[in-house]
């Protein structure tokens, strides 16, 4: 099989399991975040790098906010079972500016939580994983998308850089921004960050037989976990069928 063919089926692979294989990464920052603080005789995390942390993956997450709140349904060459959907190609508002904003909004989210572990070997590890890990996808992405838009999409990616931002770019979004489709998409990542962080911190507190916990965390996912149930009960409201998964 040629290369280009063996990549392209390696990033569809991996954007189809997207939603698992970052969980054997989460465990390994988990141990290695235990370990961390078991070899600590006093701890080295203050709150002020912890709420650092958090900072750098709600980052992250404004980021996937901003970018899903202006994107139309059926865009950003997202693959399905019967193969990948691209209705039109964004080119405007964040899309302007980097050809991968949601993933740049991902490795922010995941930095924030490498970070916690202070291991500055883990941290350059995820960097050097996570590249590997969406080069991959980003390649059988751009692959489906210059097969189907031609010039108009190698125009774009000539222009706009793929991961780094180029903000003299930015040109205004075509789209009105859609609060509904935000909540509905990405309430499961504004509870997972805020679950992981306060996971993290119990695990920390009991293994140093502490109570000082971090108020910001825990009562972040007790106010995203509410908001995630009720999203959850009220989803099957009329205005949910008109958005569809991208």
């Amino acid at each position: 099989m040629p290369l280009k063919q063996e990549l392209e089926d390696q990033g569809n692979w991996l954007f189809k399991n997207r939603s698992f294989l970052p969980i054997g990464i989460l465990l390994i920052g988990l141990v290695v975040f235990i370990q961390t603080v078991l070899l600590q005789e006093e701890a080295q995390c203050t709150i002020d790098y912890e709420i650092f942390c958090l900072s750098v993956s709600l980052l992250g997450l404004a980021v996937r906010i901003y970018t899903v709140g202006f994107t139309p349904n059926n865009t950003s060459g997202r693959n399905t079972k019967q193969g990948q959907v691209a209705d039109q190609l964004n080119t405007s508002g964040i899309y302007g500016i980097v050809r991968n904003p949601l993933y740049l909004g991902n490795f922010f989210m995941w930095l924030g939580l490498a970070l916690m572990t202070t291991e500055v070997w883990f941290i350059i590890s995820f960097i050097l994983f996570y590249w590997i890990y969406y080069e991959r996808i980003v390649f059988a992405e751009e692959q489906f998308l210059e097969r189907k838009f031609g010039a108009q999409y190698t125009n774009w990616a000539t222009e706009v850089p793929a991961f780094i931002p180029n903000f003299s770019l930015f040109k205004n979004n075509d789209l009105t921004f859609s609060t509904k489709k935000v909540l509905l998409k990405e309430k499961n990542g504004l509870f997972a960050i805020f679950l992981i962080f306060t996971v993290f911190e119990l695990f920390s507190e009991t293994i140093k037989q502490h109570e000082h916990y971090n108020m910001i965390f825990i009562g972040g996912f007790i106010v995203t976990m509410l908001l995630y149930v009720v999203i959850k009960v009220i989803k099957k409201n009329p205005f949910t069928d008109k958005i569809k998964s991208n």
